[in-house]
């Protein structure tokens, strides 16, 4: 976890529950609009790897086997765009490359692109829903 998600995560455990339950739609669309542009970059031979991208909201579980990271339960203010399942195991193969074939990144150039974006989108809902809680 980069060192801006960690402190962004603190700040958010900072706010009162009712804030931080009305900031669950913008992290949503945040990880729905992260997971469209990954899809777009995917490379696709079947469409398996670009339908296993999977976007988990609080308080569900990742499927098995998903990149990075494997299983887990997302917390109150984390929203997991995942890639992998029982079928598609081969996400970071594809991602970094194996000694037969090039990388084809697809990940974390979404990740980077959308990263600062997304960042201001959730601060943005965090500071209306402190103004409206007030």
């Amino acid at each position: 976890m980069s060192a801006q998600t960690d402190r962004l995560r603190r700040r958010m455990e900072a706010i009162p529950k009712g804030v931080r339950q009305a900031v669950t739609p913008a992290l949503a669309k945040a990880g729905t609009d992260l997971a469209v542009t990954m899809r777009l970059l995917a490379p696709v031979d079947t469409g398996d790897l670009r339908d296993s991208i999977h976007v988990t909201l609080p308080g569900e579980t990742t499927p098995p086997y998903s990149q990075p990271g494997g299983s887990r339960t997302a917390g109150e203010t984390e929203v997991l765009v995942t890639v992998g399942n029982d079928d598609v195991r081969y996400p970071h193969l594809v991602e970094y490359g194996t000694a037969e074939a090039a990388a084809q990144p697809f990940f974390w150039p979404a990740y980077r692109l959308k990263k600062k974006k997304i960042a201001n989108a959730i601060k943005r809902a965090v500071r209306k829903a402190v103004k409206e809680a007030k």
